[in-house]
């Protein structure tokens, strides 16, 4: 049995928490409470690309925001 997480071959959203934390997550797949789309129905890679140039702190918002 494959990862569904780490499957090329399959569509993928990416996900954003209230913290600002992204994940992937594979499209079809019930959003968890918490999380919203903000790429829906793409490639492993498009996603990975998006998390890339969009999450370029790692750390919470709240712990950002509190060390500001």
């Amino acid at each position: 049995m494959s990862n569904p997480f780490e499957n090329s071959d399959r569509s993928y959203d990416v996900l954003v928490n209230d913290e600002g934390q992204h994940s992937l997550w594979p499209t079809g797949t019930t959003v968890p409470a918490g999380w919203r789309t903000v790429l829906a129905d793409r490639s492993r890679e498009e996603c990975l690309a998006h998390v890339e140039a969009h999450w370029t702190d790692m750390r919470p918002r709240s712990l950002r925001a509190a060390t500001a």
